[in-house]
């Protein structure tokens, strides 16, 4: 009697359709094929503990997301025939997405070049098979995101030409070093830098913040791909836990470097994000909570559980994780008053906070808000209805490894602006912190070779050496359309026009 094969459970063929298709080199040695494997330091004792919490195989990926793609682009479509964009609550949202698809969206296509790079270092099959899985993910998204945002690039300025301007804007090079400074990391590095800090320790301070106020303002479209994208972040952030546990429990030497990784890339995640904290207070014209609110839920509950979890394989919380706390009563105060007077050098635009918009900031930060950040608006309020709209026309000082001007303040005195430096090999360097003059301190010699926009511009590396020819030639920012007050600019007059009103504020093209 012919006995028919068993049909194979999913672990069976997931084993069989991955892990059993890899092999055992004859001619080549390991060492040589997975050269950047002990590049760091890290000791791999047996790759056949890698767990893969999903085990999806490649042929049931691509149906699940074939699956839904139909749906996001059924949704696009329907958005872009009904103008969509008509139903947002204010013109001054657009400018939270210039932010995302200039300063995020490249990121994804980052985070894709990194996993397909990283992915070829390992010699366990499982952790290639995640990588790839990830990589094609990120190509997904970045492309979702475009095809989400391109609607608006119809109606809005400034979205025209966010690749390049991602590579040469003065503050996207926060978001731009970030992901390259992983990039030109050893593979295990970048994983504890993307999969464990970004993906699982950071990552809802991002995306829920902005698809929830995509839904908060009318914006179904971002609303869309956002859910789209959420099963893969699920999977990316279980996959990012998974690595750093895999890490730890392969060997006892590892717990030191994978310590150090996550106290470096805790901070420059945390100041990174803090371009999300100033869209969160001051961008969306419906707020779905403040900063301070999603740090504590986030980052406070939800990392303080996962550090506790971690104790157990030695490791502690990041080191500068109280700094981190303070600051989450100031930062995006700081941030909008940064951006506000330099604002002629950025493809959005910015105002000054309503009345009522105030009221709720007042509310939403008691101990900080009015001491610290009311009167400066009220301050510029007053210059502007007089006419006076200030803008700062200075370079500022930036941070060597963040990148971000040293704008931010002493944890212990709001009113004192933070600012490390050290010499190295003969010349000074500056920073807006400990946590990134220690990021220094360890590999000066990555650091020394950032590109920092103030100084190449003072160089001449930027097709000139003043303001306007730099934003306008360089940026390809088109200067009084893209930047500048909101308003009486272009977008809040077609705005207005668009819902039947008049504006009593003329264009703000030559105030800077």
């Amino acid at each position: 009697m012919t006995v028919k094969n068993k049909k194979l459970n999913l672990k069976d063929k997931y084993q069989y359709l991955t892990r059993d298709m890899a092999w055992e080199p004859s001619y080549q040695s390991k060492k040589d094929i997975f050269a950047h494997e002990d590049f760091e330091g890290i000791k791999i004792t047996d790759w056949d503990k890698w767990e893969d919490p999903f085990r999806l195989t490649m042929d049931a990926y691509w149906k699940y997301q074939a699956e839904k793609e139909k749906k996001l682009y059924a949704i696009f479509d329907a958005f872009a025939q009904n103008n969509g964009h008509q139903n947002i609550t204010d013109a001054r949202y657009v400018n939270a997405l210039k932010l995302f698809l200039t300063g995020v969206s490249p990121l994804e296509y980052g985070a894709f070049q990194g996993y397909a790079k990283v992915g070829r270092q390992f010699s366990g099959a499982g952790a290639r098979t995640a990588c790839q899985m990830q990589a094609i993910d990120e190509l997904r998204h970045v492309q979702t995101q475009l095809h989400a945002m391109s609607h608006y690039n119809k109606h809005f300025n400034g979205l025209h030409d966010f690749a390049h301007m991602h590579d040469r804007v003065w503050f996207l090079s926060v978001p731009k070093s970030f992901f390259d400074d992983a990039r030109s990391a050893g593979p295990f590095e970048f994983l504890t830098a993307i999969s464990f800090s970004f993906e699982y320790v950071l990552t809802n301070l991002l995306f829920v913040p902005f698809m929830s106020g995509a839904a908060y303002n009318g914006d179904m479209a971002t609303v869309t791909f956002g859910f789209s994208a959420q099963s893969d972040e699920a999977r990316h952030m279980t996959l990012g836990l998974e690595v750093i546990k895999f890490i730890l429990e392969q060997h006892e030497d590892n717990v030191p470097i994978v310590q150090h990784w996550i106290d470096k890339w805790f901070w420059r995640g945390f100041r990174l994000l803090s371009l999300v904290s100033m869209m969160m207070d001051y961008m969306l014209p419906n707020k779905v909570m403040s900063w301070k609110q999603a740090w504590e839920v986030y980052y406070e509950e939800n990392g303080g559980a996962l550090f506790k979890d971690l104790a157990r394989y030695g490791i502690r919380p990041p080191k500068y994780q109280d700094e981190a706390n303070l600051a989450k009563d100031h930062i995006s105060h700081q941030l909008w008053s940064t951006f506000y007077q330099y604002s002629q050098a950025t493809n959005f635009h910015t105002w000054i906070p309503s009345e009522d918009e105030m009221a709720w900031l007042s509310e939403q930060y008691p101990d900080t808000f009015d001491k610290y950040y009311r009167p400066r608006f009220e301050h510029w309020q007053a210059l502007q209805e007089k006419g006076e709209r200030f803008y700062n026309n200075t370079l500022p000082q930036l941070c060597q490894v963040c990148q971000v001007p040293t704008l931010f303040t002493e944890a212990d005195d709001p009113t004192k602006i933070s600012h490390r430096s050290t010499e190295f090999q003969g010349e000074r360097y500056h920073f807006c912190s400990d946590g990134c003059c220690d990021i220094f301190q360890h590999e000066p010699e990555k650091y020394v070779q950032s590109w920092l926009p103030v100084h190449q511009i003072y160089q001449g590396n930027c097709e000139g050496g003043d303001v306007e020819t730099v934003v306008s030639k360089y940026y390809h920012i088109e200067i009084g359309k893209d930047n500048f007050e909101y308003l009486g600019s272009q977008d809040h007059q077609r705005w207005l026009a668009l819902k039947g009103k008049k504006s009593h504020v003329s264009a703000d093209k030559d105030a800077a």
